[in-house]
């Protein structure tokens, strides 16, 4: 049709001059390079640091089945993880959202109208009946990049959705680990208390019996008693710890509180250590860490959300088209002589708003800087929670050690005194001392053990392992001084 080469002609000219000169306004993200150590501070034994460290499965090292089969099916399950996946879905929505403010808009409408004047009007007494139909365009030119920083925000918004949902699984996995070492560290410490309990019955038995034959007081018997009430005392708080860290698990797998029972009631010992345990360099921190990757994902939209703000300065363009059909008789409506159009630039420009853009730059200068110090905070607080974690891995296994020898000597010290005691060369209270610092000794053991099995979970965790870094964001870690 002429009026499309008309159309061309007019705003082709204007079309070219306004894309050309598009710009983007607002600072263009730069990310940030804080200053890592090259080493960890605290070296502890059974701990290397490499930089190839795989820790996306790091629980295998335990290399127990069951605590295998217990992460694989709360992967699969957790509700947590299940909330994080749809607030990904949410964004990737609203991402396709803000992006489409560039696009053209086309609609179609249709409207039926009838009017009536008064006698008393130039026109005289009239109706009329007007029938329309049409489509109408408009598309608002991006010219100063308002929409563009805002999708470039947006985008940075879905990363951080999606690195908060691997946050939740490097927690989950930490959880499931911890709760299963707690399971069967409890199980140890209550299979130790019935042993001891055994062995105690019997230390009963038989000072009652040289009390009845006249080689010991009454005292003796009493004393006994009130130790193997005392031990026995503690088996219902463990029984408790067991059921209600099996029905813990039960919920971290999307289950219901009694599921595990069947599975999890059959003692079993502590997750060993590995011989050797890889651990990343804190420069991968920055590209491990879920929450930091999150947290410069966050001052990235914080960045580009200034050039949204800084766009209200400038003037909006838009272009505009109405084609259509008008008709005061319905039966006439889809003839030529109905036909209309009407198409034009649009220019908005709010010369006077009591400094409210302004206004609008500044408070997003002020959430850039603050998601900046997040930032710095985060990686700050992940550097710390490693060398506690390395801390206090390292002083445990110090202690394990040094436990192993009390239990030694403890275990010589009641053989010792009870044989003593049946040869009437100690009194009754040796025994009851020696089968306590034994009974004390075991227990703090198997909770050193425990201990240090924990202390790896957290120490795993803190490195932010427990997912797999995408290849693709292998060449693109966050860049560090």
């Amino acid at each position: 049709m002429n009026y499309r080469h008309n159309l061309l002609k007019i705003f082709g000219p204007a079309l070219a001059v306004l894309f050309t000169a598009c710009t983007t306004v607002g600072p263009s993200y730069q990310p940030p390079s804080p200053a890592m150590p090259s080493q960890w501070s605290e070296a502890a034994p059974k701990v290397s640091t490499c930089g190839d460290a795989k820790m996306s499965a790091w629980w295998t090292l335990f290399k127990d089945p069951v605590l295998d089969s217990l992460v694989k099916r709360a992967m699969e399950a957790n509700q947590d993880l299940r909330v994080a996946e749809t607030r990904i879905r949410e964004a990737r929505a609203e991402r396709r959202m803000t992006a489409a403010k560039g696009s053209p808009g086309v609609g179609i409408s249709g409207a039926y109208t009838k009017s009536h004047t008064g006698e008393n009007t130039s026109l005289g007494k009239t109706s009329l009946d007007l029938f329309q139909a049409g489509f109408d365009v408009g598309w608002e030119l991006d010219i100063f990049g308002g929409i563009r920083r805002a999708t470039e925000a947006a985008d940075a918004i879905v990363a951080a959705s999606v690195e908060d949902k691997r946050d939740v699984l490097v927690s989950l996995v930490a959880e499931v680990a911890r709760n299963y070492v707690e399971l069967r560290g409890t199980q140890q410490r209550l299979a130790l208390i019935r042993e001891n309990s055994a062995l105690q019955k019997q230390t009963v038995d038989m000072v009652t019996k040289r009390f009845q034959i006249g080689f010991g007081g009454e005292l003796a018997v009493a004393q006994a008693q009130t130790q193997l009430a005392m031990t026995m005392s503690q088996v219902p708080g463990l029984e408790t710890t067991i059921d209600q860290t099996m029905h813990q698990l039960a919920l971290l797998l999307g289950r219901r509180p009694e599921a595990l029972l069947p599975e999890l009631m059959t003692e079993a010992i502590i997750p060993a250590l590995p011989p050797r345990i890889p651990i990343a360099l804190p420069s991968d921190l920055l590209w491990q860490r879920p929450d930091i990757r999150r947290a410069e994902r966050q001052l990235a939209a914080a960045t580009a959300e200034i050039g949204v703000a800084t766009a209200e300065l400038f003037p909006s363009f838009s272009l505009g088209a109405l084609i259509g059909l008008e008709s005061i008789d319905l039966s006439r409506l889809v003839t030529s002589g109905s036909r209309f159009w009407s198409v034009g630039p649009k220019v908005k420009w709010s010369l006077f708003d009591g400094g409210k853009a302004r206004a609008g730059i500044e408070a997003s200068d002020s959430r850039r800087d603050r998601a900046e110090i997040v930032y710095e905070k985060t990686v700050l607080s992940a550097l710390v929670e490693v060398e506690n974690a390395l801390v206090a891995f390292a002083r445990e296994q110090e202690k394990e050690r040094i436990l192993q020898t009390a239990v030694a000597s403890a275990q010589r010290a009641l053989t010792i005194s009870r044989s003593q005691y049946e040869l009437g060369l100690v009194d009754f209270l040796n025994v009851l001392q020696s089968e306590q610092s034994f009974h004390q000794s075991q227990d703090q053991l198997v909770q050193s053990e425990q201990r240090l099995s924990l202390d790896m979970v957290i120490l795993f965790k803190a490195l932010g392992g427990g997912w797999e870094v995408p290849e693709k964001d292998e060449p693109q870690r966050i860049s560090q001084k």
